[in-house]
């Protein structure tokens, strides 16, 4: 099966070259990029700037108030994002341009985009006109780098050094490609299920202290510092993310066009034939709830992930972790606006409303 006939409406917002627009061989040269940038070596260096934007965001409330988390984690992700995966050139002096342009590609990706993706209506036109202009300043900061031989800690970075297998280098036009794939895939679905996390342990309190506990715990080892080692012992918070996760995936439905005729078999036995040149799709949002997988599929269960039951496994979420690290430590919340509902009606499946919390600084205290 394959991706690339099913998902070609990204190619307007990606750009030529990348991905979608690209045959299977290219594309696998570029997941590997992708790769390489998310190593435990380059994950290490994200996570201490993770930490420090977190901090300087957060330094800015004051010592008690009601904020929308929803849009405060949007917000802060973005920002994140840019230093990251875009650069600290975008992050320091391009950010509000920058920002701005990626919310015209984002508005650019409507549901009718999937039918027809060139269709010449107002939020292509912008699109495309976001994608070239990101494309010149993505080039001007390429060009800088090389020119002074100057190299910086980030997935840009790992784009430029990036080679082929023929010994090719990427050209400026495929690291835009590439960078803007990159943030489409974790801005989203990171700000949602942070948001999802939240509201999940202020609902659940006893995951919120459970939480705020393991916390005492990893301090009482390693004081305040936070890094890459450090977020990857935090197994309740963990497993409170993954859960919000599980009931709430961004992406709920997943296509793929067959290649071949084959034959799949369900688990009562019934037997379905998959013409070659169909289209096969997968939902998230269903698979996670099925009974036989997860008990009580529909319940908030973080411990379902515990040792003893682990109904799932798979790798953290260091940004969102570090995220809820730096929240559980410095403030105490209650949420105040009602559980949100689920909105359906967008692309990459998010929170209806505002998530209103009254919060109040304090410093977690850590018994010797």
């Amino acid at each position: 099966m394959s991706q690339q006939e099913v998902y070609k409406f990204n190619v307007p917002t990606f750009g030529p070259g990348v991905v979608f627009d690209v045959d299977y061989s290219v594309r696998q040269e570029q997941f590997r990029f992708f790769t390489e940038a998310l190593r435990a070596n380059k994950l290490r260096s994200y996570v201490d700037q993770m930490v420090v934007e977190a901090e300087e965001y957060f330094s800015k409330w004051g010592e008690s108030g009601t904020v929308d988390l929803k849009y405060e984690l949007e917000h802060l992700i973005i920002l994140t994002a840019s230093r990251c995966l875009l650069g600290r050139e975008v992050r320091e002096k391009l950010f509000d341009d920058v920002s701005s342009l990626f919310h015209d590609l984002d508005n650019g990706m409507q549901p009718v985009s999937v039918i027809f993706p060139y269709l010449p209506i107002p939020a292509h036109r912008r699109r495309d006109r976001a994608r070239q202009r990101l494309k010149e300043i993505f080039a001007t900061i390429i060009k800088s780098r090389k020119a002074s031989g100057r190299a910086e800690e980030d997935m840009l970075q790992c784009f430029i050094d990036s080679k082929y297998k023929s010994g090719r280098s990427t050209t400026e036009g495929e690291i835009t490609g590439l960078l803007i794939a990159a943030l489409f895939a974790g801005q989203h679905t990171s700000s949602i299920t942070s948001t999802w996390t939240g509201a999940y342990m202020l609902r659940f309190k006893q995951y919120f202290a459970a939480a705020e506990e393991e916390q005492k715990e990893v301090m009482k080892r390693h004081g305040d510092k936070i890094d890459h080692d450090i977020l990857a012992e935090m197994d309740v918070l963990y497993r409170c993310i993954k859960e919000a996760l599980r009931l709430h995936p961004p992406l709920i439905m997943l296509l793929r066009q067959s290649h071949n005729d084959f034959s799949v078999t369900t688990k009562d036995g019934k037997e379905f034939d998959i013409p070659k040149g169909h289209i096969v799709a997968t939902s998230p949002a269903f698979a996670n709830r099925l009974p036989h997988i997860f008990k009580n599929p529909d319940s908030y269960d973080p411990d379902r992930y515990a040792p003893g039951r682990e109904e799932d496994k798979a790798a953290g979420r260091l940004l969102i972790k570090a995220i809820w690290t730096h929240l559980l430590r410095n403030f105490e919340f209650e949420l105040v606006s009602p559980f949100p509902e689920t909105n359906w009606k967008a692309m990459v499946v998010g929170i209806k409303d505002e998530v209103m919390v009254n919060f109040k600084r304090r410093k977690l205290v850590v018994d010797n």
